[in-house]
């Protein structure tokens, strides 16, 4: 069991489960597509007020990390929720993938959005993608919630590293590629972006201290107790960042945020996590 949690995290997923899908009432609903550095990006909004971009893990789309959170975030928020390339309905850029080019991604959409600054939600590879954006596009962010990342190799498991020398497509937990194949009929792009997502976890190199202390926004840094990421090192960026903030919940890889795979049905942990996370972006 354990092994299979941590090759499932490794390559940006958890562990397999049942899809749960997206309650049908979101409201004030829009889904489109934005030209941002030679790719066509799919995003959706949802509901009105301050600006919160929400981005998903590795191998995910908008609602299989954020499907049981959207609509309460959507309740306070314009919620702009994307799906990265190569994953759901986005174009995929040939070679590899890297966060920096991530970031650099939603910096293109908020400008062809006309958003000057927002708030930004990352969970698991989203999560290091929110931190880039803090990196690489300070003038875009207001406060950034980083949900189960990394800056370090020695940051996650060592298991996580064993496993993802191991990894191959037929590891992929089913429910994933069910949600791709659902919005885009391409087995050979959902080979690519499994191929894109495991090699890039495999050439990470580590981000130098100062890059993280050079992150001036406000950042609450979020963790499960049994995830990927281990203690020690949410602990340890916390500790780098200007304004950060920490918080360890219980649960799997993504469980406090109902993510697809380690949903518990009937839990009020998203409920208490959403809560959390409005209360830290209301702060002045």
């Amino acid at each position: 069991m354990l092994k299979s949690i941590f090759l499932a995290i490794a390559i940006g997923y958890a562990m397999p489960g049942t899809a749960t899908p997206l309650p049908a009432t979101v409201t004030d609903t829009v889904s489109s597509y934005a030209t941002v550095n030679g790719i066509k990006m799919y995003y959706e909004i949802h509901g009105s007020g301050s600006p919160l971009i929400l981005i998903h893990g590795g191998g995910s789309t908008i609602r299989t990390t954020f499907g049981q959170v959207l609509n309460d975030f959507a309740k306070h928020h314009q919620v702009i929720a994307v799906e990265m390339q190569g994953h759901g309905h986005s174009d995929r850029r040939p070679g590899p993938t890297t966060f920096e080019q991530d970031a650099d991604d939603i910096a293109a959409l908020l400008q062809t959005l006309h958003i000057s600054q927002a708030d930004i939600l990352g969970f698991s590879n989203g999560g290091c993608t929110a931190l880039q954006i803090g990196i690489r596009h300070p003038q875009l962010v207001r406060r950034i919630v980083s949900i189960s990342s990394f800056y370090k190799r020695e940051g996650l498991h060592p298991a996580v590293w064993e496993m993802m020398r191991k990894a191959h497509f037929s590891d992929m937990p089913q429910p994933f590629k069910d949600a791709y194949l659902a919005v885009r009929k391409d087995p050979e792009g959902l080979q690519a972006m499994f191929n894109q997502d495991h090699d890039r976890m495999l050439a990470f190199k580590d981000w130098p201290d100062d890059m993280i202390r050079s992150i001036k926004a406000p950042t609450l840094v979020i963790i499960s107790d049994q995830d990927a990421t281990q203690p020690e090192h949410a602990t340890a960026m916390y500790r780098l960042l200007p304004k950060g903030r920490l918080a360890i919940l219980p649960g799997q890889h993504g469980e406090f945020l109902g993510e697809v795979l380690t949903a518990k049905p009937g839990s009020r942990m998203p409920a208490l996590a959403v809560a959390m996370i409005e209360d830290f972006l209301r702060e002045p």
